[in-house]
């Protein structure tokens, strides 16, 4: 009986509450909405931090996936070249590491790659994967249709090996039709017999990224050619993940790895490793890492710009419960009298409280609820934000419990943040003392006004956090935008073709790369046209140390190929010397062009046109020597925020190993759209079997900034927010303490105070709490830009104009929300002000 008193007694607060804000409509729309921002924008950020970093894999027993990886690298030794999105080992290391561990029950290596659908003109590509044979048994996933690939598909030197397909890709290119099963497809000009279905929930084990098509391992080389990687030692494109056996553990794992170590990386030695990175190489130890929750490098580009973007939010709900708290005090200070009554008549001062807070309470989970729906979009909205054409991210949004537990427990705080103090602070004065103060209430004296002003403060201090925020990653990202990368950024097209199919004999590729850049240089619309065989910003790269002198260097220079007109297509200025001519082919003279930084690293500054040096590629490599022709300014490589470094440009003409893929950079004084359309027609006349791909050089530095625009785009809509809800609190306490002091504004007009006089009296008091909300702020706000240091470009995290920008902004928008009620005070007419009395 007392269990259903009781709830009878929350039904009723909860009727009582609700019938109070019908009564007030304004304040719960305001109050609402506030708090549906907050907690929405709260949940969102959550909501990818859960799916990216905190959420399982949708495999049974996930924690006993592990994945395995050299541990210890810190002393460099990984030399060679790197693939793939996960390149961890390379494929005799994996090879040595199945066949001798003893840790798990099954252990599988995979790699993520692109799988042209096209067979020729341009290209189409499924996300793929090359997987071993006991991919899907470890993770233990069942087709959904037919069945999948086993250790039986995955035999060196299969010539007609099956595919397993992804059930996104079965819906969206076979329509879900049943009779796919059986069916040929081309990837990379090759067939192979679909042979199952994954289930609809499996997208692989990297977050982030599905996966269209996964094929076996051996079948790398129909798609890789002459440049396999399966025999090479020094070609890191594979990661290895294995299920622990019954009762092993982490530790046991990693210990029985490392006991095995050394006889496998004594046996995959590269034989032409330097013998610093041989000493390095053969020190490594394999360690087991928990795998439970994926792989990701959209986890690592993004998991700490999304810690900090839910702190942003996380303060602007502070922000937005503070301002609600001064609301919710006004509305208990207008209700002193009748609380006073109904604890005089015998009310309990908690009965009281219980039913002040159900009105906080249905505010709390109706914003959450409000909340919870506006997350779903604005978390679909995060996601879109990041895709690129190249890179569509997929990330599973499905509502699971901990989004569930976090939005709850925001609902909680915020309900007692914001209501169970005003409801404390209702029913602490006495019935006698409230009666006595009669109409005016208990808050006119300024003791009263002590944690509404605090409050406001709060919010003032928060803002000034977040807008210093905003604006620095605003800024951050500006330096970066109008940064001089050395090169134009616009109507640059980047044309990437892949001749594997064309039946070019790579002695005969040099001729015809240089034919098919002469074709399109003599398009029109095209002011220039040049090879690359690494684009700037394009995340690729290509270095080794050099020697000069005789003289070993250890730091690493970045190397690049390009043709005569690259610095003119690019934009780049010749310093000094000569640029690449017809005359720089074969390898009878190598010759090079470097960068201002290369001169001002190993030449002092001096003129080194003239000057040799030597690519330190290991024992048993042949060093010829390289003349020094020109020198051209300096330009970013890899990316935007690198420092600028040595690179040095080597002639296209004179490469003995061309790879079958060109890059062409076209300068476009047309459309890049129109150029694009005449460069895929003089291809095709050249080769109709060749794949190309376009690129503009604009779309690539903008999605290499993907990371600055989120958190500049998030960060200025979040500080925004909390300047105006925080701009909303300090206008609601002066507004109130205008109402609150009507009577003695009356009499000091009365007895001759001016306009201007009763407008300074308001606006003294706004300016005192902005000023110590901005004092408390800019020191807060320094130590948490501290903590973005990382995330910023060009600018310290004290940088003064940003705070003085950021406290000015702040400043007009007080001062115009102070002044509003300040000059509504001035125009009281002191009689009907003293009548109130």
């Amino acid at each position: 009986m007392n269990t259903i008193a009781s709830l009878d007694a929350a039904w009723r607060d909860l009727r009582y509450g609700a019938r109070l804000l019908r009564r007030s409509p304004g304040f719960a729309v305001v109050a609402i909405l506030s708090l549906a921002l907050g907690v929405g924008a709260n949940t969102a950020i959550f909501q990818l931090l859960d799916a990216v970093r905190i959420r399982t894999l949708p495999v049974a027993n996930p924690q006993e996936l592990m994945e395995v990886r050299i541990a210890n690298t810190a002393g460099g030794g990984r030399t060679g070249q790197f693939s793939g999105r996960r390149p961890s080992l390379t494929s005799p290391l994996w090879e040595q590491l199945r066949d001798r561990q003893q840790a798990f029950s099954g252990v599988f290596a995979w790699s993520g790659t692109q799988f042209n659908l096209t067979s020729g003109g341009e290209a189409r590509y499924a996300n793929g994967l090359w997987v071993s044979g006991g991919f899907f048994d470890t993770l233990r996933v069942s087709a959904a249709l037919g069945r999948v690939l086993t250790d039986d598909d995955d035999r060196r030197g299969c010539s007609a090996p099956g595919a397993v397909i992804g059930y996104g890709f079965w819906q969206r290119e076979f329509a879900g039709d049943p009779s796919a099963i059986g069916r040929s497809l081309t990837l990379d000009g090759h067939a192979y017999d679909i042979v199952g279905v994954t289930p609809a929930n499996f997208f692989g084990v990297e977050v982030g990224r599905t996966f269209d098509v996964a094929v076996p391992l051996c079948a790398e080389p129909l798609s890789r050619g002459e440049r396999t990687a399966l025999d090479k030692p020094d070609v890191w494109f594979l990661a290895v993940i294995g299920r622990l056996k019954p009762g092993w553990t982490e530790a046991r794992a990693s210990a029985q790895l490392a006991s095995i170590s050394a006889p496998i990386f004594q046996a995959t030695l590269p034989p032409h490793y330097r013998e610093q990175d041989a000493t390095h190489y053969r020190q490594f130890r394999f360690g087991a890492f928990p795998a439970g929750t994926g792989i990701s490098v959209l986890r690592r580009q993004y998991e700490s710009p999304l810690w900090m973007l839910l702190a942003i939010t996380g303060l602007v709900l502070i922000i937005a419960c503070a301002n609600l708290a001064n609301l919710m005090l006004a509305r208990a200070t207008t209700r002193e009298r009748e609380v006073a009554i109904r604890l005089a008549i015998g009310a309990s001062r908690w009965r009281l409280v219980r039913q002040l807070l159900a009105e906080s309470l249905l505010i709390a989970f109706t914003g959450a609820a409000a909340g919870a729906a506006l997350a779903r979009w604005l978390s679909r909205f995060l996601v879109d934000f990041l895709a690129t054409e190249r890179n569509q991210p997929f990330v599973d949004l499905s509502l699971d419990w901990r989004v569930f537990a976090f939005t709850l427990a925001l609902a909680v705080a915020t309900c007692i943040v914001f209501g169970l103090v005003p409801a404390v602070r209702a029913t602490a004065t006495s019935p006698g003392a409230a009666m006595k103060a009669g109409s005016r209430g208990m808050s006119d004296g300024r003791e009263r006004f002590g944690l509404r002003r605090a409050l406001v403060v709060l919010q003032v201090a928060l803002s000034l956090v977040l807008v210093v925020g905003a604006l620095l990653f605003v800024r951050s990202l500006r330096n970066l935008m109008t940064l001089d990368a050395g090169f134009r950024q616009d109507n640059l097209l980047i044309v990437s073709l892949d001749l594997r199919r064309a039946g070019i004999a790579e002695e005969r590729r040099t001729a015809v790369y240089r034919e098919i850049a002469d074709r399109l240089q003599a398009l029109p619309g095209v002011s220039g046209a040049s090879q690359a065989s690494i684009v700037p910003i394009s995340g690729s790269g290509w270095n080794n140390n050099i020697v000069i002198g005789g003289k070993k260097y250890t730091d690493n220079v970045n190397f690049n190929r390009v043709s005569p007109g690259f610095f003119q297509t690019m934009g780049t200025a010749m310093l000094t010397g000569r640029d690449f001519n017809e005359h720089d082919a074969g390898a009878a003279h190598q010759v090079a062009i470097v960068n201002q930084s290369f001169i001002d690293k190993f030449f002092g500054g001096r003129n080194p046109i003239g000057e040799l040096f030597q690519i330190d590629e290991g024992p048993g490599v042949p060093r010829p020597p390289f003349e020094i022709v020109g020198v051209v300014k300096n330009t970013k490589y890899t990316d935007l925020r690198e420092p600028f470094g040595p690179i040095v440009f080597f002639a296209a003409a004179q490469d003995d190993k061309p790879d079958p893929f060109l890059q062409v950079v076209v300068h476009a004084s047309a459309s890049t759209a129109t150029v694009a359309s005449e460069v895929k027609a003089a291809v095709a006349e050249t080769n109709p079997s060749i794949v190309l791909e376009f690129q503009t050089m604009e779309t690539q530095v903008r999605d290499s900034l993907m990371r600055e625009r989120l958190m500049a785009t998030l960060s200025g809509l979040f500080g925004a927010l909390a300047a105006v809800i925080a701009m909303i609190g300090l206008y609601g306490v002066m507004s109130y303490m205008v109402a609150r002091r009507s009577n003695e504004i009356g009499i000091r007009m009365a007895l001759g105070a001016g306009r201007a006089d009763v407008v300074r009296m308001v606006m003294r008091e706004a300016t005192l709490l902005l000023g110590a909300g901005l004092i408390v702020g800019a020191v807060l706000a320094i130590a948490a830009a501290r903590m973005a240091t990382s995330l910023l470009f060009g600018l310290r995290p004290w940088d003064p104009s940003t705070l003085a920008a950021s406290a000015v902004v702040l400043a007009a928008i007080a001062a115009l929300a102070s002044y509003l009620p300040a000059a509504r005070a001035s125009r009281l007419e002191p009689t009907i002000a003293l009548r109130e009395e």
